[in-house]
């Protein structure tokens, strides 16, 4: 079977009408993506482009533009998130609980769920043991939070044809890497089933500023016009918004205070229920054997 064919379309406007706990319009959750680049491997994204267009190794540099996130960026985003109270899910390495600790434990100390991550940050497709790497993150995260990780979001987004079935073959029952609809989906494997979770590669702060290179206001204004549309469609039928961010990027100091404003325009509007992925999961889930008896397979 393709891949593809394991998800078979559904248009929004033909989707069972679901119901946010407490009648909201919009539920919204925060991704926080800590990650391991170790410096002695090619960087999985740049900031500044080799000396006479020559890559070379160790990439301090660019190395140092994602270390910086974990040492300073990190922490004005911890801060941001942990004073309004937003259950955060942290989209961690597995590795992370061993490299930083640090980061780890402050995540742990907040109450954030631990979605895996992948265990170093690389592409699935140039793992040589795929089936083993995600057994690693998985016992990894299980070892330092004490519980299993039931959520995924692949490094870069990226999947193989089996990806799926290890996932699900690990516990994995939620994964973000279909961003293909503003509700969750549900894939058949021959270990049960998985859900999406909807995420976002435009409400992003790597691509509006690694890769579009916006000024430091965008994120604010996309995530801002991003999130007042879809509260208005929430008014018909419920609807999901993902607010993906990385220490290195929305954590400097001249992003920050935009995060900072996305999160309190969010928290201005009644109708929102903040959600971690597997929250989200599990109320669709629910809502879809509610709506038409239909059960997990």
């Amino acid at each position: 079977m393709r891949l593809t064919d394991r998800i078979p379309y559904q248009a929004i406007v033909d989707r069972p009408k679901l119901r946010l706990p407490d009648d909201k319009r919009l539920a919204v959750w925060v991704i926080l993506n800590v990650e391991e680049w170790q410096i002695e491997r090619p960087m999985p994204r740049t900031v500044l482009p080799p000396p006479m267009g020559q890559p070379l190794l160790p990439d301090v540099p660019n190395w140092s533009w994602h270390e910086y996130g974990m040492r300073s960026g990190f922490w004005r985003q911890h801060k941001a998130l942990t004073e309004r109270g937003i259950p955060t899910t942290l989209a961690i390495n597995g590795n992370v609980c061993r490299s930083y600790p640090r980061v780890a434990q402050a995540g742990l100390e907040a109450g954030w769920e631990f979605m895996g991550h992948g265990f170093v940050q690389g592409p699935m497709h140039k793992l040589e043991d795929q089936d083993k790497a995600i057994a690693d993150a998985v016992a990894t995260i299980t070892e330092f939070t004490g519980t299993a990780p039931r959520s995924w979001e692949s490094p870069g987004l990226t999947e193989t044809e089996e990806t799926l079935d290890l996932l699900r073959k690990h516990g994995i029952e939620y994964v973000a890497d279909w961003v293909i609809d503003d509700l969750p989906e549900t894939i058949s494997t021959p270990h049960g089933a998985i859900t999406t979770v909807p995420y976002t590669v435009e409400v992003n702060d790597i691509s509006v500023h690694a890769l579009q290179h916006h000024r430091s206001e965008e994120f604010l204004v996309r995530g801002r016009d991003q999130f007042d549309r879809l509260y208005q469609e929430g008014a018909e039928n419920a609807r999901v918004m993902s607010i993906s961010i990385h220490p290195y990027i929305t954590g400097v100091p001249h992003r920050i205070k935009y995060l900072e404003a996305l999160l309190d325009h969010v928290l201005s509007h009644d109708g929102v229920a903040l959600m971690t992925a597997s929250e989200i999961g599990d109320w669709y889930t629910s809502e879809m054997i509610r709506v038409s008896g239909e059960a997990r397979l």
